[in-house]
């Protein structure tokens, strides 16, 4: 059995697809503080997401003792700024305009940890800019903003609907999705977890 540290519908249906049954288990880590240090720190992006992939990760090995525990997290940069999910429609109004024209990039971490130990980790840094839409685009799609759009960072997913607002995407599809899925694959070949 593994264990996806998460809540996350859409890293579960990923790694089910591929053929990995996964019980969902999510850590309800307090990622505001983590966030905070990360930011105080310094903290690039990336260094921040793997942070809050491993607290989660790890957090769930203790519920399940010999267990393979997948965690991961995912941080939009844009020019420094780093976006959380959307509170409102306001907000997503918000980033939107903040996003539009601009290149930003997902930092997407993933590791695999049992027993209180990290024994495996990813980060993959997609790169997504957004074409110039105008503002008669934008308020149709926020009209039309559905609840898994606002559960996703930039109140968009690729996917979806949010493909409309890129002009250009650079990076691996799994990752921009929030898990690095192919290196994810390798190490649980190497596992035994999957045939080689």
């Amino acid at each position: 059995m593994t264990v996806l540290a998460s809540l996350s519908r859409t890293r579960a249906a990923l790694l089910n697809q591929a053929g990995i049954k996964v019980t969902r288990d999510p850590a309800r880590i307090d990622e505001t503080e983590i966030k905070a240090f990360n930011r105080r720190k310094g903290s690039e992006a990336g260094v921040c997401a793997m942070a809050l992939a491993e607290a989660k990760a790890l957090t769930i090995t203790a519920r399940h003792p010999r267990t393979l525990v997948i965690g991961a997290d995912q941080i939009l940069n844009c020019n420094g700024t780093w976006l959380d999910k959307p509170r409102d429609r306001d907000d997503a109004r918000g980033q939107l305009r903040m996003l539009r024209g601009q290149t930003h990039e997902l930092a997407t971490a993933v590791c695999v940890a049992r027993d209180a130990n990290v024994i495996w980790h990813e980060i993959q840094r997609p790169r997504l800019t957004m074409r110039n839409f105008s503002d008669t685009f934008l308020d149709g799609y926020i009209e039309n903003l559905s609840r898994d759009d606002m559960a996703a960072v930039g109140a968009y997913r690729i996917e979806g609907r949010g493909i409309q607002l890129f002009e250009r995407i650079e990076g691996d599809y799994f990752a921009i999705l929030g898990l690095p899925l192919m290196p994810l694959l390798e190490f649980l070949r190497g596992q035994g977890e999957l045939s080689q």
